[in-house]
């Protein structure tokens, strides 16, 4: 099984990312990082099956042409030179998150593809699963209330009806551990 992995800059995808690391790959027979006692190895080894192939996918936003007031109703649009220099520091951007997640990966001992689509994350995240020919895709959510929602939109939401494969949503954690367990660092607004 493919699992898709949605990362980017924020909380949500972290903890979406050691989700997947927790409950879906498992540490070798020789020992590994873990708290199980042997018993419980036994029961969450899993030698008769393949383990999944995981893939970690950024999806990088489309640019718009930026316009700059030159005057009273007129305004010119920025320069082809600036806006190769935004596309070169996004695709520099991706290459670092993905690396980051990569090297989170590997030290847990799993290997991971890494794959940068371009568009708008929420139809960029169902196109690359269904391109990907995913089993699951995985997102973090930010934990907005209904309203939020509304007015801010959602990716995971998004994807929860209309990925062509199975979603999960990583929720974030109760209100007062919400600076915790991101792979091992606290982080706070």
């Amino acid at each position: 099984m493919k699992v898709l992995v949605a990362i980017d800059d924020s909380r949500g995808s972290h903890r979406a990312l050691a989700w997947v690391l927790d409950h879906l790959f498992f540490p070798a027979a020789t020992g590994g990082v873990g708290h199980h006692n042997d018993e419980e190895e036994e029961q969450v080894s899993r030698p008769d099956h393949e383990a999944p192939e995981l893939v970690l996918v950024h999806a990088m936003e489309p640019l718009h042409h930026v316009m700059y007031p030159v005057g009273p109703g007129s305004a010119v649009y920025g320069a082809a030179s600036m806006m190769e220099a935004v596309r070169a520091a996004q695709a520099e951007n991706a290459r670092n998150l993905l690396g980051r997640a990569r090297l989170i990966c590997e030290q847990r001992g799993v290997a991971a593809a890494t794959v940068v689509v371009e568009g708008e994350p929420r139809e960029a995240l169902c196109r690359a699963a269904e391109d990907a020919g995913a089993g699951l895709l995985v997102v973090g959510s930010r934990g907005l209330g209904a309203i939020k929602r509304a007015f801010q939109g959602s990716v995971s939401d998004y994807c929860v009806h209309r990925a062509s494969c199975p979603i999960m949503v990583v929720k974030p954690p109760p209100d007062n551990d919400e600076d915790e367990g991101d792979s091992g660092q606290r982080m706070r607004n």
